[in-house]
């Protein structure tokens, strides 16, 4: 079919619910994607942060074509070899929890969520969450999401959650009350503009959960997977959660989430409190036990460490040549550079010119390259920035 055909078939079709450029993607190896005039693009925001490995990374298709030929689902009141040794994978590289297993990120929170509400003494409900966070887009979680943006339209929104400063420990403090049950956290808020928690404000969220009997909870759905350099943002700070949730870069690419719970919490989950029907299916299992084999396999972390310095301090030198270029946030290969004018249109300039970032919070353009990208390659895409950069903006 082409471009139009599929365009039009979308514009009959489907729910226009999302922002669409007039692109049709049919083809990614690595960090460059294909479409269906066969055009190419560096890709540096692959799958939304979903493809951590890259386009179609051959350890993960080897294993997808495997298991599929083997059994793609069976049903969760029968064991299967591969959800068992992923769990171990996860506990074993984070804080030696349980997994319960689901499909997307705004499921694990909403999992999270019960299980936090499950565990706690009864009339605890409330969760504290963050402004400028972004949690989801199921009921509850856009209750949990600290920005009104994402609230408008669906109220009455779902009762028992409040959000405080993102990185202010004393309004925390304020807001927990005898019906907390949990505080919940991005350690690095993506959708927010990559802003980065403080090291002593992640210790002291901790000591001020245990002293109020409260549940940390930390969302890792983007920050997991080695993103940061590290398996799971958490290890950066030397703070383990209670619980935690992961998604987009777990599978390489294939829907899968989890839930990762200390495990006094995890074993008060019986049978009839929760469940997921497609949740840790032997498909994706069998992917993201080849993310980890690959991660080990080919030194990612370390390498994403570096390519992460590489590209903030690349971002650092733009900043000085354009005066466009605020401030740059980030951890490893989660990087956002905040510029003094909108983004939007630099993001639009940058795909025209074969090159695909994200714009956040109107003015952070936000970098989630794959964590087999090369510096080569991270230099070629900054090229390209900073000639959409000179048309926007001018020059310094």
């Amino acid at each position: 079919m082409k471009t139009r055909q599929i365009i039009d078939s979308y514009e009959k079709h489907v729910v226009p619910n999302y922002t669409r450029n007039d692109v049709v993607i049919i083809k990614g190896e690595g960090s460059r994607v294909r479409d269906s005039e066969g055009r190419t693009y560096l890709d540096l925001f692959p799958g939304w942060g979903c493809d951590g490995l890259g386009h179609c990374h051959p350890k993960v298709v080897k294993a997808v074509k495997r298991q599929a030929g083997r059994l793609i689902h069976v049903a969760n009141n029968y064991y299967n070899e591969w959800q068992g040794e992923l769990a171990r994978l996860i506990s074993a590289n984070s804080f030696g929890g349980k997994c319960f297993f689901c499909n997307s990120g705004a499921e694990a929170i909403e999992g999270a969520v019960k299980f936090a509400r499950i565990f706690t003494r009864p009339g605890r409900y409330k969760v504290l969450t963050m402004l400028d966070s972004f949690h989801g887009r199921t009921l509850a979680a856009i209750t949990a999401t600290g920005q009104d943006k994402y609230h408008k339209g669906f109220e009455p929104l779902s009762p028992g959650f409040a959000h405080v400063p993102f990185n202010d420990i004393d309004a925390a403090a304020r807001a927990v009350d005898g019906e907390t049950c949990a505080v919940m956290l991005e350690l690095i808020q993506g959708e927010g503009g990559v802003n980065v928690a403080d090291e002593s404000y992640v210790a002291k969220l901790r000591d001020l959960c245990d002293g109020r009997d409260v549940l940390l909870i930390f969302d890792e759905v983007q920050t997991g997977g080695g993103r940061t350099g590290e398996y799971f943002a958490h290890k950066l700070y030397g703070v383990e959660p209670d619980i935690m949730t992961l998604a987009k870069a777990l599978a390489g690419g294939l829907a899968m989430s989890a839930i990762v719970a200390r495990p006094d919490i995890g074993d008060a989950i019986v049978p009839g409190l929760h469940a997921s029907t497609f949740g840790g299916n032997p498909l994706a299992c069998a992917a993201a036990i080849a993310v980890f084999e690959a991660v080990e396999e080919d030194g990612l972390l370390e390498r994403t460490r570096a390519a992460g310095k590489h590209l903030r301090d690349k971002l650092r030198e733009l900043g000085r040549e354009t005066g466009l270029i605020k401030e740059v946030r980030g951890r490893g290969l989660m990087v956002g550079a905040e510029l003094t004018v909108p983004g939007a249109p630099i993001v639009k300039t940058c795909m025209e010119n074969g090159l695909l970032i994200n714009c956040t919070h109107d003015t952070v353009i936000r970098f989630l390259p794959s964590m087999t990208v090369t510096e080569s390659e991270l230099d070629e895409g900054l090229a390209i920035l900073r000639d959409a950069l000179k048309t926007h903006g001018g020059e310094k």
